[in-house]
């Protein structure tokens, strides 16, 4: 079934109003379906989860839908699925749960391609106990992991390698198995954050070799929240910090409060939405999901191959995002220029395409870019060849201004 962007487009309200969204990496816009299935639940009847009455049935069923329709996102049983509100929280959560069984001398891996999310939780848990931190490199000039640094940096010592499913600041999609293979000859366990990833790629996590995966479903057309997934047995290991009559029952150990019913509900249909876009002959969710994250892809690499030739061709722009594997995600500089004046130029010109490090403070650094930061440039399932187009006829406008 051929990719049909304008019909894809069309379930997406706020793309009428005619802005070229660069922005997807930051948040993606939403389809109608997700904004029904959040009401719908909210209109209810809606209460708090249980079996007596129809309201609390209503959220019981929504917990449940969730908890399915990430298992076959992820690639883990529905009783490994955590709901949170961001996969900042949960890392976090997360992070100080795992280090209640570290002691002095065991080690932590983290990476210098990492979004601050899957650094800083792991550097404060390690320091908070006295673990010791070690840094999986970059090679500046190609964004790629530097494997020597792997080697270096796993130890019979290390507990824990956290590492990006894919840069959110230039795209880099780093050699997990490799890091995995090496981390689990240890006995560590392989952390992945796919907040960047999960937007683009298939997660497979046999394939990926993890052992935890978190993800934020707005970066996929879904609402503002989080989700992890794992093996039930071993999240069983760990015992994060709860009110006395909550229950420590697996996945609800890992969940505070009330759920927000409405949010999940949004999340399942995004996940749903997903899986409809390319399902070939696939009759299970999951394999409707695989079928659709290709066409996504080959949707997407040809934008991005697009948008690359494009850029190429303009004077005074440096492009980052060079590794060999990689999402359509594009970090750019203009030498000379201060990238904050760039975002506005193109958002006059009604081409969103935000400015700034986003959070990926230590792949910034790495990178050597200046305080200003890069302009990034993200496609999704809804981009379009007139969108790629006039972003780069814009950049063309502003670089041609020298004044």
């Amino acid at each position: 079934m051929p990719y049909d962007v304008a019909a894809l487009r069309d379930q997406f309200p706020s793309l009428s109003s005619g802005v070229a969204h660069f922005d997807g990496p930051g948040g993606t816009q939403a389809p109608r379906v997700v904004a029904e299935a959040i009401a719908a639940t909210l209109l209810g009847p809606l209460s708090n989860r249980g079996t007596v009455s129809g309201s609390e049935r209503n959220a019981d069923a929504a917990v449940a839908a969730f908890r399915a329709a990430f298992a076959d996102l992820l690639g883990f049983p529905a009783n490994g699925i955590v709901y949170g509100r961001s996969a900042t929280q949960l890392t976090y959560d997360m992070s100080r749960a795992m280090s209640k069984t570290w002691i002095r001398g065991d080690e932590v891996v983290v990476s210098r391609l990492d979004h601050d999310g899957n650094v800083r939780p792991w550097v404060q848990a390690a320091e908070a106990v006295g673990a010791t931190i070690r840094w999986i490199d970059i090679d500046p000039a190609t964004g790629e992991v530097d494997l020597d640094s792997v080697a270096a940096a796993i130890t019979p010592a290390t507990r824990l390698v956290a590492i990006t499913g894919a840069s959110n600041l230039i795209g880099t999609i780093p050699p997990h198995r490799y890091i995995a293979d090496l981390a689990h000859a240890v006995g560590a366990l392989l952390y992945i954050d796919a907040v960047h990833y999960a937007a683009h790629e298939f997660v497979d996590p046999a394939a990926l070799g993890a052992d935890i995966i978190v993800c934020s479903p707005y970066k996929f057309l879904g609402p503002h929240c989080g989700v992890l997934g794992a093996d039930p047995a071993l999240l069983e290991r760990f015992w994060p910090d709860k009110l006395l009559p909550s229950t420590t029952v697996v996945p609800e150990r890992y969940e505070l409060g009330t759920l927000p019913y409405e949010t999940l509900a949004g999340a399942t249909a995004a996940v749903d939405f997903l899986a409809a876009i390319a399902p070939g002959d696939a009759t299970s969710r999951r394999e409707q999901l695989r079928s659709s994250f290709a066409a996504i892809d080959e949707h997407e690499l040809a934008l991005r191959q697009r948008l690359e030739a494009g850029l190429a061709a303009l004077p005074g722009l440096v492009v980052h995002s060079r590794a060999a594997r990689r999402t359509p995600t594009l970090l750019v500089s203009l030498p000379g220029r201060k990238t904050r004046d760039a975002y506005e130029f193109l958002a006059e010109r009604d081409v969103l395409a935000p400015a700034g490090q986003f959070y990926a403070y230590e792949p910034y650094r790495r990178l050597g870019i200046d305080d200003d930061g890069g302009l990034r440039l993200g496609l999704a399932p809804y981009s379009t060849t007139e969108d790629v187009d006039r972003a780069v006829s814009a950049l063309a406008e502003l670089l041609a201004d020298r004044d």
